[in-house]
């Protein structure tokens, strides 16, 4: 468990980084606060009309006895909702590191830069930018899909597809907020992913602690620049303890 809360201690580096660059980190909460408030008006709309679809949904149980037809859409309804806030972690991550990859550069370079590195040998750019965000939502969605169906299952259905949403969501976006500052080493998505797999357990605990802040009421907003911050830290950790993953000059 080490390596778990020492990635969990990663993003706590990243908060750190409020006492360091103050200013930069607050320009990191405008594209955030923009895409946070379209997401937080669909899922007020979500929950609002949840009943309802969930009875749509389900009109065979119209027949059931009351209990249990309760009871099956009560478990529907939750399995929609897991699987909607899947999505819109990993949509919210997507769209917020497109539309403020200019701040969000400023800040990880600016943590590259506090660590004494400054060149780099590649140039993430818009559309690899746009590619890997939608290579996150589609992921996301099959996370989303797998978690509705496991949330189904009587009894353990919840705790189980809560565990399994939270650990692959948290994998996702540790995967995607990582790629900024390995690319810019000009590793591949493939040897992004190789790296990322030789350390797992320390990117899932960070990965797991950003998707947990995410939860938090306008907790997205305020963990945002931090993630990214803690994330670079991650990636130059991840690359200090695989020197051969390390491009050749």
């Amino acid at each position: 468990m080490r390596e778990f809360f020492g990635g969990v201690g990663l993003l706590g580096r990243g908060f750190a980084q409020w006492r360091r660059r103050p200013g930069l980190m607050a320009l990191g909460l405008v594209p955030a606060a923009i895409v946070g408030l379209l997401f937080l008006g669909g899922l007020v709309a979500l929950s609002a009309s949840l009943p309802a679809l969930t009875e749509a949904m389900t009109p065979f149980a119209d027949g059931w006895p009351g209990v249990w037809a309760t009871v099956f859409r009560i478990a529907v309804g939750t399995a929609l909702l897991g699987a909607a806030l899947v999505l819109v972690a990993v949509t919210f991550t997507a769209l917020t590191l497109l539309v403020g990859d200019p701040f969000y550069e400023r800040i990880w370079r600016a943590v590259e830069t506090d660590a004494g590195s400054s060149r780099f040998e590649g140039d993430y750019g818009f559309w690899r930018s746009v590619g890997d965000g939608l290579s996150l939502i589609a992921r996301g969605i099959g996370i989303a899909l797998v978690a509705a169906l496991i949330g189904l299952i009587p009894l353990a259905g919840a705790v189980a597809s809560t565990v399994f949403a939270v650990l692959c969501t948290g994998w996702l976006i540790a995967d995607e907020l990582t790629s900024r500052a390995l690319t810019a080493r000009g590793l591949t998505g493939h040897a992004r992913r190789e790296l990322l797999r030789r350390r797992r357990w320390r990117v899932l605990g960070f990965g797991v602690a950003t998707q947990l802040c995410f939860l938090v009421p306008l907790g997205a907003v305020a963990t945002m620049p931090a993630a990214v911050a803690g994330a670079t830290l991650l990636a130059r950790a991840l690359l200090d303890a695989a020197p051969a993953a390390r491009p050749q000059p």
